[in-house]
């Protein structure tokens, strides 16, 4: 199974019979890389053969030695099981040779993953969660459309199986709603699943009319039909609106012994199969391609932008003001709009989460998703593909649901912004369906991720701006609730640092929160003073990274530490501050509290104190450790 010389060179003038051979070609290499590597996936990836060879050969626009050429096409392979394929591909295209393909795929410490990922220069983002790459196409899209205007077109290879998934029928749904000219999905219809058939197995009307209702053109093909799926491709690419190629196919197409046979899923061929396969396939082809060129672009985003960006200027509020957090957010994404990049996403709370303000400011770079927050973020992810800046907001409880989405955008290296707003207990008598107490915990374990939150209206808008300039996914955590400003304008907080509020050297005991309990803990400092017991106050607006040095400095000096949080235990602040302090060994007297049981409507009030929470409940706890 080595490879053959070079032969022929395949462009979009070649011959239906060419492309055939092409197809064979992908998938011999398929089957080649799989039984090399031991593992893969050779069946998913010899029934979407011909589809992509056809695309690659005559549609797919794409200058395979400049992979950052604006105006190219974007290919996402969703179902990034069948990376044989995609990689079979790269080297047909001379992006990579035979040797890489076979000795490196699948291998510790290469490039040619089991999914594919951006470390490749010809990945956009990382896929193999399926469900996803339809999503993040749409975001690709509307970027080139609505932000870019440059002419490239997005194609998305997807799987049956992963039609059962929601999140594809919400991104289709938003490429039917914006009308999506430059997005085509191509759906590899082959019947069987990992464990056994598929849902819907062979029928394609019935993906064709789901397609449809959700406003996108339907365009049913025998997948194994290379005149049909040119053609198909030709009319999907023809400006007028979103496509979506229905193919039927045959899992294991080619391979007499696999097709169309169950408990082939994601299992290479045996050596002496693997050359059986091969040989019914025609043998080793080493042909080269080179489609169609990308069409001249425009001038990069980046480019036009710099001379057009004006001064950020941040709102400044007075000391002893009541202002909401999820306030001074909206008023300072507003303002960082003056930055080109900046873009705004809302998945239908903008008058709640105070999007709206960017809205009114800045509407060619804010995109409503109305009720879907896994689009949400899949288009901030296609947007953040292209270089903006994308901030993607909703309330903290509703970005739980997108958590898949994020956990793998911090697997493409994806920087984005992200804000949940109405966070905890604090936002009262909506009740418990409505209140953010796990999203501390989601966004701390998101690999590379910084989590902020800020306790009045000056940091909130200060660490707003800030996250324009961090690298990877942010978080900011804003309160329902208007608070007092503590700090004056022009105050700076920088990422991984927190505030002491109160402090003296008779202090015996530490409290620390952040958000809605640092002024709970100003409140029990108060009572603490007047029962003659001094308390230190640190804001710990930064949860990660976590200011170890102030902690263990608090923790050395006082001897004693209370945490409050609205949040639950595991996974929030506490965790975050014994994390800090554990490496050094400090082990002061601590207390821990959070919301452990399950609220319901209220006010703010009664919530606090109902969690344990409340002012009345850290003052009663750092009583109790000093009486120990």
């Amino acid at each position: 199974m080595t490879a053959a010389p070079p032969t022929v060179t395949l462009g979009p003038d070649s011959d239906l019979s060419e492309v055939f051979e092409l197809a064979q070609q992908l998938r011999v290499d398929s089957v080649r890389a799989s039984t090399a590597a031991g593992s893969g996936h050779p069946t998913s990836s010899l029934s979407a053969a011909d589809l992509m060879a056809v695309l690659m050969t005559r549609h797919l626009r794409y200058d395979w030695a400049a992979p950052d050429d604006p105006a190219g096409d974007h290919l996402i392979f969703s179902k990034g099981h069948a990376s044989p394929l995609l990689y079979a591909m790269f080297k047909a295209a001379g992006a990579i040779d035979d040797d890489e393909l076979m000795t490196t795929y699948r291998r510790f410490g290469h490039r040619l993953q089991g999914h594919p990922t951006p470390v490749l220069p010809w990945v956009d983002l990382a896929t193999g969660s399926l469900g996803q790459g339809i999503a993040y196409g749409v975001g690709i899209a509307l970027a080139g459309r609505d932000l870019e205007r440059q002419p490239y077109r997005v194609w998305v290879l997807c799987g049956d199986s992963e039609m059962a998934e929601g999140s594809v029928w919400e991104a289709l749904d938003k490429a039917g709603h914006h009308r999506l000219a430059n997005f085509v999905a191509l759906i590899d219809v082959n019947r069987l699943g990992q464990s056994g058939p598929t849902e819907l197995e062979w029928d394609t009307d019935a993906y064709a009319r789901r397609v449809e209702a959700f406003g996108c053109r339907a365009l049913v093909v025998d997948g194994h039909d290379l005149a049909q799926v040119d053609r198909a491709l030709t009319v999907a690419a023809d400006g007028t609106g979103p496509a979506v190629v229905v193919a039927r196919t045959v899992k294991g197409r080619g391979v007499s012994e696999v097709a169309d046979k169950n408990g082939w899923h994601g299992k290479p061929l045996p050596k002496d199969m693997a050359e059986r396969a091969v040989a019914e396939l025609g043998g080793v082809r080493n042909l080269a391609v080179r489609g169609p060129r990308p069409p001249a672009g425009r001038p990069t985003h980046a480019d036009a932008g710099a001379a057009t960006a004006a001064p950020v200027e941040l709102p400044r509020y007075e000391v002893g003001d009541e202002v909401a957090t999820r306030v001074a957010f909206g008023a300072a994404l507003a303002a960082l709009g003056a930055r080109p990049e900046v873009v705004a996403l809302d998945a239908e709370v903008g008058n709640s989460t105070h999007t709206e303000d960017f809205q009114k400011a800045h509407p060619e770079r804010f995109f409503q998703t109305y009720i879907a927050e896994q689009q949400m973020i899949a288009d901030a992810v296609g947007m953040a593909v292209r270089g903006f800046r994308p901030y993607a907001t909703t309330f903290a409880a509703f970005l739980t649901r997108a958590h898949d989405f994020i956990r793998m955008a911090a697997v493409s290296q994806i920087t984005m912004s992200l804000c949940g707003t109405h966070s905890g207990v604090e936002i009262g008598a909506d009740g418990p369906s409505q209140m953010g107490v796990e999203d501390l915990a989601m966004m701390r374990a998101v690999l590379g991720s910084t989590v902020l939150y800020p306790s009045d209206a000056t940091s909130a808008a200060a660490l707003t701006a800030a996250m324009a300039d961090l690298d990877g996914i942010s978080y900011l955590r804003t309160t329902r609730g208007a608070y007092p400003v503590l700090y004056a304008s022009g105050e700076t907080f920088p990422v991984g640092g927190s505030k002491t509020l109160r402090q003296g050297d008779g202090d015996r005991v530490t409290l620390v929160g952040a958000g809605v309990t640092l002024h709970e803990c100003l409140a029990a400092a108060d009572e603490l003073a007047a029962d003659g017991v001094r308390a230190r106050v640190v804001d710990l607006y930064s949860v990660k990274p976590v200011d170890t040095d102030t902690l263990v400095r608090a923790a050395r000096e006082t001897g004693a530490l209370v945490v409050a949080e609205d949040h639950h235990p595991e996974g929030g602040i506490g965790e975050a501050v014994l994390s800090a302090l554990a490496p050094g060994g400090h082990q002061p007297a601590f207390v821990h509290l959070a919301v452990t049981r399950l609220p319901g409507s209220g006010t703010t009030k009664e919530l606090l104190d109902e969690a344990g929470i409340s002012r009345t409940h850290i003052a009663r706890a750092a009583r109790a450790l000093l009486d120990r």
